[in-house]
Formats: C-alpha cells, structure tokens, sequence
C-alpha cells in the first residue's frame, strides 16, 4: 500500500484501474475530462481508452464491451448525458453482463456548463442505480463498489462526481494494481440482446423488481451511514454537502448526520431507521431536491410525524453551488445555535479585478468573428454561435454571436432563421472539434432541406476549451497512435456542399473577401477558418506600435485583444500577452502596428 495526493477525478480513474476496467471511452467536459486523461496516462497495455467524437459513440462502444463481459468506463458531463441518453435509455432494459459505469460529473454553479443538470434526476427516469461520492478518497473506493453492483445486478450505473469533488485534492491510498478483468468474450442470444417490444415489457417489469431489491442492498451499503448521537433535529446530506455538514458539527456531535451515498434506488430502511426520534430534518444538497422529495415520499407512506426542510421550504438555496459557509448559515439557522465561519475568513483581503471571460490575445477566433463582421457591415445577418472557445465572440466590441444553445445548434439554428427571414444572411458558427461530435447531421439536414446558409469552421487543430484534446482532424488517437486525419473539407463535399473556401483568418483581405463570395451565392456554403490555436503553435515574434500611432484607438475599439491596452493615455501592446498574429496591423488606419515593427 502506498498513498499518492490526487484530484479527485485523478483518484476516479485510478479506482477504475484499480477495479480491472477494461475500456474506457468519453467526450471531454469540465469537470469530467481528467479521468479519462488519467486512466490514458496510467493505463496497463491491455486497457483500451479513446476520446470518442460525441457521447452517444462513447456509450455504445461502452455497452458493446459489457456486453462482452468486459468491465467499461464512460466519461462525460452532465450536459454531454443529454447526447448519450438515447443508447442509455434502452441500455438498460438490455442489461449488461460485464461491470459499465457512467460517469457524469455535474457542474452546480455552473461554473463552465449550460445548465446546473441533476444527473440523479436521469437516474430516476432510467431507471438505474446513481453513486454519489463526497470526497475524492470515497471516490476512489465507490467507484470499485460501482463496478461489483452492475455485474451483481446486470445493470449500467451512474456515478456522480460534483465539480468539488472532482477536482479536490487529497491523500488516496493505493493499493497493487491486479491487471484489467478477464472476461469470456460476447455471448450470442438474440433473445437477450436485441432489443423487441417483447423484451422491453418483459424487462421493464423486472427492472421495477430489482430496482426494489438494490434499494434494499443499498441500505445495507457502506457509504450510507449516520453519524451523531441521538437528537430530535437532524440533518441528511449528500456529496460535498455532506463535508461541510460533517465540517460544521465538528463541535456538535450530539447532531445527528445523515449521509446519502446512493440517491437512487432510495435506501428506505436504511433512512427509516436512521430517523428514528427525529422530529425535525433538513435536506442539505445541491441542485435539485432530489434526496428532499424521497424523505417527504418516504415520511407521507410511513406516516412518519417528522418536519422536512430543504429547497422546497426555501431553506436551502434552489441554485448555485454550496459552500462552507452558506451551509454553515443554513445549519445555524435550523439547530439554533450561533454561527462559527467556516473556511478561510477573506473579508480583509483586497477585491478581485474584474476580468470577463476574453478570446485569448492571438486567438485565430477573434480574426475569423472580425472578417465576417466586416463582410457584412451594413448588411441583415443572424450570427449563430456554439459551444466552445468562440462563445466568447459574443463579447464587445465583436458582438459576433447572437444565439448559443448547445453543441452543433448553431449550425441547424441558422438553418431556422433562413425559413422565417429570407432576406437576412444566416450564419453558423462550429469548433473544428464539434463538428465532428455534433455538427455533421445539421449540415447533412441544410442540403437535403435546401436551406441558405454559411458555415463557418472555426478550425484551430485542438479541442481547446476543455484542454487541448484531440479529436478525429488532428491525426493522434487519445492512445498516442498516429492515425489518419477526417479532413472537414471531404466530409463537407461527400455531404453534398457545393461551395467550400479554406482560408487563414490572421489574412484579413482573403478572409473578408471568402465571406462575402459565399454571401453572393445561393445554397448551403462552407467556409474553413483554419489556422492553429495559439496555446500549441508558439509564436516567436511580438508587434510593438510606432511613433506614427494616432491615438484613435480604433485597433483597441474594434477587436478587443487583451494585448491591447492604454498605459499613461496611449495605447501599447502588453509584450507578455502579444503573439505577433499581426490582426491589429490589419486594421491600423496609419499602418502604426506590424511591418518593420514587428520583432
């Protein structure tokens, strides 16, 4: 045994390591995008592991290992379940016969999601059985329990990392890793297999049996425990809540402390006796009042005489992250004691300055936003954005995307705007990285619907709003294989598209004059903005402003590069930020920036 200092998605991985996982597939998102990258990084030879190009493919390529009896490993967030929870709907009335576990790490804030999802929420609607980890260090151990309940039961199961936990840090004992699984191999019974509505009856049914049977087993379940003496007041907490709870009655071990590991099956006996003499609880948890609804089902079927407090009474808030503190204002609140801050006290320390999300300075996005910006001044144009980086092509002074929705939308989106406004140049804005995970089938729609429309691929070589992953344009497999590149100019003319232009958006007058030969057409037109992400092509040159400098600040007005700052009055460029990309030279009036100045 030997103890390493871990974040917590690090400990994930390991744990799944450490449980014989066999395959493991995933999309990146934040915070889910470590584990796989550790399970890449540390891998046994026979463990196979992959970026897949969205997380629907990761969940099937997932169910056909445990089909095989192979234990798998599914890695996403908790928008990315949305795309998987097709094949993951009637997964599981197929079953499995190998462990699968899904990972999906939720995002309460959200700090770089959408939405604040509850993934416990999808376990209830599938019908499958959720973990719920406090700590990396229980996420380490879960994860293996994980695994061992889905073989027991044959059945796929969620794991839920909140953002927390997955990138908490701490001391994880591991143990002598025993090699990946064996397993027999596929097994061929089309009875069991091949979903029918025959079959779907017949094990829906049994579904709702086991799912019974596991709610017991769950009551029996390690993680599940109470803390604390006896107390007619208590509290029932789940994930990183259950920290700051525990955090909280460090001074209070009289409090009675709940705590939640598997939110579903709902552990019913396990929490029936842990209320026993309760007369008042409340629910500390994020997102939605999941574990706050099974204690109000739960008191109302026993005619339980018990008071249950939570989002629903507005006690805890029905948004946001929780943190020490607020929980501990919470818990002062219902116990009636005085309040003791939690964590690190800050009122003394100086403001933060305020620093909206930005394009990095050199970002080939910023250049790409400003070329059709220019193309169509004047003209009535719909700018529909997508998930990634050049979601920030949104900010002043750009103001280049005027919808963002999910990944892939706004490529269909243009599409919707072109059929109720005819008049107005509809364009859609897609990653090089989403094109492959999601965008494909809304190009594939544009032509077969003979919609009018411009796509825009912004194509930087990576995946780099999530950390630079690859994907299938770049040549390099997660496992470190050099493979064939999908080239997005092939995939746009096998799918039927007409016009396609691939042009360096760091080349102003090409880029400008790409965008408005496209506007003149009719039909579905493609134009390929390529040039690589500044974080993997260094640059070796910086620009400097001349004496020639007007001071008419157009270049700080128009492109909003961080590199482009005022000092003492006059506009300079910040030497440690600029990339020598060269876009502000471009756009000089008196040819002040770039040329001879560039160094």
């Amino acid at each position: 045994m030997h103890k390493e200092f871990l974040m917590g998605n690090a400990a994930i991985a390991l744990g799944a390591v450490a449980a014989g996982v066999n395959v493991v597939a995933g999309y990146p998102g934040t915070p889910s995008t470590e584990v796989l990258e550790t399970v890449a990084k540390y891998r046994p030879d026979d463990v196979y592991v992959e970026w897949s190009v969205n997380e629907k493919s990761a969940m099937e390529l997932a169910a056909g290992a445990a089909y095989a009896g192979a234990r798998s490993l599914v890695t996403m967030k908790q928008v990315g379940l949305n795309v998987a929870s097709d094949p993951l709907m009637s997964l599981e009335y197929v079953g499995v016969k190998g462990g699968m576990v899904i990972l999906v790490a939720d995002d309460p804030g959200p700090i770089s999601s959408q939405t604040e999802q509850d993934t416990r929420r999808f376990a209830d609607f599938c019908r499958i059985p959720v973990f719920d980890p406090s700590s990396p260090e229980e996420a380490y151990q879960m994860i293996q329990d994980a695994f061992r309940y889905s073989e027991k039961y044959k059945t796929p199961v969620l794991f839920r990392p909140t953002t927390r936990v997955c990138h908490a840090y701490a001391n994880i004992e591991n143990p002598e890793y025993k090699g990946p699984k064996e397993y027999e191999g596929f097994q061929k019974d089309s009875k069991k297999w091949v979903i029918f509505p025959k079959l779907s009856y017949a094990s829906h049914a049994r579904m709702e049996e086991r799912n019974v049977e596991i709610g017991k087993d769950f009551s029996q379940y390690a993680w599940n425990k109470v803390e604390g003496s006896s107390s007619e007041k208590a509290i029932i907490a789940s994930g990183i809540s259950y920290a700051y709870a525990k955090e909280y009655l460090k001074n209070h071990e009289d409090i009675r402390l709940i705590k939640i590991a598997t939110a579903y099956p709902f552990p019913e006996d396990f929490v029936r006796t842990a209320l026993e003499g309760v007369k008042e609880v409340i629910c500390l948890e994020e997102l939605s009042p999941y574990i706050e609804e099974q204690v109000l089902k739960l008191a109302g079927r026993y005619k339980l005489s018990i008071k249950v407090s939570g989002k629903l009474d507005g006690k805890v808030p029905h948004s946001g992250e929780n943190s020490a503190n607020l929980s501990a204002d919470i818990l002062s609140e219902f116990l009636g004691i005085e309040k003791v801050e939690q964590g690190i006290e800050l009122s003394d320390a100086p403001a933060l300055p305020v620093r909206p999300p930005v394009l990095c300075a050199g970002c080939p996005h910023r250049a790409s936003f400003y070329a059709v910006k220019q193309a169509m001044k004047g003209k009535k144009s719909y700018f529909c954005g997508d998930i990634g980086c050049y979601t920030l092509g949104n900010a002043m002074p750009l103001d280049m995307v005027d919808t963002c929705l999910c990944m892939g939308a706004g490529i269909t989106m243009a599409q919707g705007f072109h059929w109720i406004d005819g008049e107005g140049t509809c364009f859609g804005f897609v990653g090089d990285s989403t094109f492959f995970a999601s965008g494909m089938t809304g190009i594939v729609n544009a032509v077969y619907n003979n919609a009018d429309m411009i796509l825009c691929v912004l194509d930087n070589s990576t995946t780099a709003m999530t950390g630079h992953q690859p994907h299938p344009g770049i040549g390099r497999n997660m496992m470190g294989q050099i493979v064939d590149k999908v080239d997005i100019r092939k995939v746009l003319e096998g799918i039927g598209v007409k016009k396609i232009l691939t042009v360096d958006p760091l080349n102003l007058e090409e880029a400008v004059a790409a965008v408005r030969e496209c506007a003149e057409c009719a039909g579905v037109k493609a134009i390929i903005f390529k040039s690589p992400c500044i974080a993997i092509s260094k640059p070796d040159k910086k620009c400097v402003i001349s004496d020639a400098c007007i001071q008419c600040k157009k270049c700080i007005r128009e492109i909003g590069c961080p590199a482009l700052i005022t000092k003492d009055g006059k506009v300079t460029i910040d030497r440690n930020l600029c990339t020598g990309c060269g876009l502000c030279s471009k756009i000089c009036p008196v040819n002040a920036i770039g040329g001879d100045t560039c160094e």
